[in-house]
C-alpha cells in the first residue's frame, strides 16, 4: 500500500528532491512549503501522486491550518519529514530579531509544531525522520545560531523517540552533510559570503575544496530509513560527503 509522506521544504534542494524520489516509487507526497507557488510547481510536475500545501512551520496556525488540510483528504500519515531549515551564516551579534527567531522557529520550533500535528494521524509503523546537519558538530564560523538550533533538534528527536516508542512510531535524526543539486543557492549577500569564506579558512576549513554529495544520492539514505524492518531502529543515521571516485 502506498504510503502518505509529508515533507517540509518540499519547493527545492533536499525537500524537492525526496518528494519527486518518493512519488517515482509509488507513494503519496504531500508538500509542504512557505512558499506556495513553489510546492504546488513541483506537485503539478510530480502529477497524481503530490499535493502542495501552503505551511510555515514557525507559525503555530499555518502547521495547523496545512494539518486540517491533510487531514481533510488523507485518513493518516505514514512518514514526517521535517526538512525545512534556514541557514544563513551571521555572527550573533550582528544577528538581527528576524534572522534570530526565523532560524530558531524554522530549524526547531518548525519540527515540533510539524510533528505535534501530524502525531494524531500516526500509527504503529509511522515514522518521523527530522534532518539535522554535520555542522553541529563541526567548527564552522558563523554559524552558531545554526548549530544551536539544530542541536536542539537532536535533542528534541532524542526525547520524542523515547516518547513515541510505546505507540510503535519511529523517530530519526539524519545528521546531514553538504549536499548539492538543482537550482539551490542560499541567498546570502556577497559581503557575507566573503567575510565567511575568510572565517572558515582561518578555522581550517576551505569551502571550496569540502565535497559535496548529490541530493538525488542522499534520497537513497532516508528510502532505506523507512523500508527498515519494524524490529529495526535507527535513533542516528549520520551522512558524510565524499569525493567521487
Amino acid at each position: 500500500m502506498s504510503k502518505i509522506i509529508v515533507i517540509t521544504g518540499a519547493g527545492d534542494g533536499l525537500g524537492r528532491a525526496l518528494a519527486r524520489r518518493f512519488a517515482a516509487d509509488g507513494e503519496t507526497v504531500v508538500l509542504l512549503g512557505r512558499t506556495l507557488a513553489k510546492v504546488e510547481a513541483v506537485a503539478a510536475a510530480i502529477g497524481e501522486h503530490a499535493m502542495a500545501v501552503c505551511c510555515d512551520v514557525s507559525s503555530p496556525d499555518s502547521v495547523r491550518a496545512a494539518f486540517a488540510q491533510i487531514a481533510a483528504r488523507f485518513a493518516r500519515i505514514d512518514v514526517l519529514i521535517n526538512n525545512a531549515a534556514v541557514y544563513e551564516p551571521i555572527p550573533i551579534a550582528e544577528a538581527s530579531d528576524q534572522q534570530i527567531l526565523g532560524a530558531v522557529g524554522t530549524n526547531l520550533t518548525g519540527p515540533i509544531l510539524c510533528a505535534r500535528a501530524a502525531i494524531p494521524m500516526m500509527g504503529r509503523g509511522s515514522h518521523i525522520i527530522n534532518v539535522s546537519s554535520e555542522s553541529v558538530e563541526m567548527r564552522f564560523p558563523f554559524f552558531v545560531l545554526y548549530q544551536g538550533s539544530k542541536a536542539g533538534l537532536e535533542r528534541f528527536s532524542e526525547g520524542l523517540n523515547y516518547e513515541l516508542d510505546p505507540c510503535g512510531i519511529k523517530v530519526t535524526t539524519v545528521r546531514a552533510g553538504q549536499m548539492m543539486g538543482e537550482g539551490k543557492m542560499p541567498a546570502w549577500s556577497p559581503e557575507i559570503r566573503v567575510r565567511f569564506g575568510q572565517a572558515a579558512l582561518a578555522a581550517g576549513l576551505n569551502m571550496a575544496e569540502l565535497p559535496k554529495s548529490q541530493y538525488s544520492s542522499v534520497t537513497n539514505v532516508f528510502r532505506s530509513i523507512i523500508d527498515l524492518p519494524p524490529d529495526l531502529q535507527t535513533p542516528v543515521v549520520t551522512i558524510h560527503a565524499r569525493a567521487a571516485d
